[in-house]
């Protein structure tokens, strides 16, 4: 199973969005605990979304889509609720 996933900084409450084979809980473990350089600086991260594909290539494919500017869309649509209770 392959994962999209969208974590949420508790410092500066931007997303980062991410693809992995493990578990996303797994996986934030490691963005928390500093193992990933990318986001080393921007922790600690709650998981506050995520998708399970079967195919890696369409996993791949969302995320890529996420990280766009109709993906960033989406994502304040379909997590308006959490973004306006967490402003």
């Amino acid at each position: 199973m392959y994962f999209v996933y969208v974590l949420q900084s508790e410092i500066d409450f931007k997303f980062y969005i991410g693809y992995t084979g493990d578990d996303p809980l797994s996986r934030l473990d490691k963005h928390n605990n500093g193992e990933v350089d990318s986001t080393k600086l921007r922790k600690p991260f709650k998981l506050i979304y995520y998708e399970a594909y079967i195919n890696q290539k369409d996993a791949l494919g969302r995320e890529q889509f996420l990280k766009s500017g109709s993906g960033h869309r989406y994502l304040n649509k379909q997590l308006k609720n959490f973004l306006e209770k967490n402003e």
